[in-house]
């Protein structure tokens, strides 16, 4: 005859051997393809960025990683909102910008929120934007350019890559810290925006050093003035915001990796290790130096504190200056 004790210890010890013979799905993380969405379009340089990114860490990984691109919406919130909504197992993952993680909730009414739907992995890279003016207006310094726009306000139009993208942000906080009155053209992206500021259809844009630095050798583009926290290396002679006495104006255009919320730490972790290792590469660098980026190696704790940051700051701007979204 089966005691009672025996009666409950033999289930208890079943539930004790399937568990340990059970795979720790985060201890054996990955066992299949990883999808990678990019909320922007192939060829654009969130896209390029992310093949770089996969070409590094996929390896490390052991497993394959497909680039899922899923443009649409405000900013990118159609990738965005698909990651928030995917099984938390570390096999669907976001790369982002700062306009849609960071600018983006402050503009529109979103059905997510980036900050609670979504767990920060690493910041992948950044890079500074530099003020570009078409040299048809004075602007061998910042100072007299904004001297131009104060003396013929609205006369001046500020061209970006759309709206709540960091550089249309930024020439809204140019306005507002100096006072000024330019007007807002937007692009979709900034290939475009560019061809007219070099025509002169357009006048003031914030660029990607990188994209527009041969135009400023070339004197087709002025550069008053860089968002970057000291001397950028590849334009050392372009003095920064902070330098002329708009510390405000110090910012990054920055990309980061993410999955959706509750996605297990030891995941979050081995993707945190897999990114820092693996951007860390002289290759990785060479490539990223091309495209005007530069890496920092973060914790997937300091990059939410930083994401933290950043959405905190670009909502009092977006306050501040009124800007309204689309």
């Amino acid at each position: 005859m089966i005691s009672r004790r025996q009666a409950f210890a033999a289930p208890a010890a079943a539930i004790w051997l399937i568990a340990e013979l059970a795979p720790a799905p985060a201890q054996n993380y990955p066992t299949r393809v990883i999808r990678l969405v990019v909320p922007y379009p192939a060829g654009g340089p969130t896209d390029v960025l992310a093949r770089i990114l996969v070409s590094r860490i996929a390896p490390i990984l052991g497993q394959t990683i497909i680039v899922e691109n899923r443009p649409g919406g405000a900013a990118g919130t159609v990738g965005s909102r698909i990651v928030t909504t995917a099984e938390p197992d570390g096999y669907t993952l976001l790369l982002s910008i700062v306009g849609s993680l960071a600018i983006t909730p402050s503009l529109y009414k979103l059905d997510y929120d980036p900050l609670k739907d979504l767990a920060p992995i690493a910041l992948v890279a950044q890079n500074p934007e530099v003020l570009t003016v078409n040299p048809a207006v004075p602007s061998g310094s910042l100072a007299e350019l904004l001297a131009y726009a104060s003396a013929n306000p609205g006369k001046l139009n500020l061209a970006s890559p759309g709206v709540g993208t960091l550089p249309h942000v930024l020439g809204e906080l140019l306005q507002l810290v100096a006072n000024i009155k330019l007007n807002h053209v937007p692009y979709r992206g900034a290939a475009p925006g560019i061809v007219d500021l070099l025509a002169g259809q357009v006048q003031v844009m914030f660029n990607n050093p990188s994209v527009v630095l041969a135009h400023v050798e070339a004197g087709r583009l002025h550069a008053p003035a860089i968002t970057s926290d000291g001397r950028f290396a590849q334009l050392a002679n372009v003095p920064t915001f902070a330098e002329a006495g708009y510390a405000r104006l110090t910012a990054t255009e920055w990309l980061g990796l993410l999955a959706p919320a509750g996605t297990p730490d030891a995941i979050i972790q081995k993707l945190n290790a897999a990114v820092n290792d693996g951007m860390r590469a002289p290759d990785a660098q060479a490539s990223l130096h091309k495209l005007g980026l530069e890496t920092r190696a973060t914790s997937s704790q300091e990059f939410k504190a930083f994401m933290t940051a950043e959405t905190h700051k670009w909502a009092q701007v977006v306050a501040e200056a009124g800007i309204k979204g689309e």
